[in-house]
């Protein structure tokens, strides 16, 4: 998909504040902390097209109204990932801004997991 330079301005300055990491690093953090959630912020139809197997669904319009409601501890470790990488720079940017503390942007979104045979789930 190509993006707007506003978007990628947008996008690249999110990515100055907030941690990315690779789909190794993923897959380590959710083994070593079972609490960690792996959190999709595409839109709906996309997660219905398929997810992470043990991830959980949270679109980027409606993250910072419902994060601290289903998830009130902002110590938390969140992974989030959306399609390329771009929208979940930017939910981990909100999400450090409502004061979570452990967030990180998946590098390469969904096209990475699917290409590095993550488990994949329909609903």
């Amino acid at each position: 998909m190509e993006h707007s330079a506003g978007f990628l301005a947008v996008v690249n300055e999110a990515k100055h504040r907030i941690t990315e990491i690779s789909v190794a690093e993923a897959r380590a953090r959710l083994a070593i902390n079972p609490t960690a959630v792996l959190l999709d912020v595409r839109e709906d139809h996309e997660w219905n097209a398929g997810h992470a197997a043990e991830a959980v669904h949270l679109g980027k319009g409606i993250l910072e109204r419902d994060l601290e409601k289903l998830y009130p501890d902002k110590g938390g470790e969140f992974i989030m990932y959306c399609g390329g990488g771009f929208r979940s720079a930017l939910t981990c940017d909100a999400a450090q801004k409502l004061g979570y503390r452990n967030v990180a942007s998946l590098i390469g979104g969904y096209k990475l997991l699917v290409a590095a045979e993550w488990p994949l789930a329909k609903p």
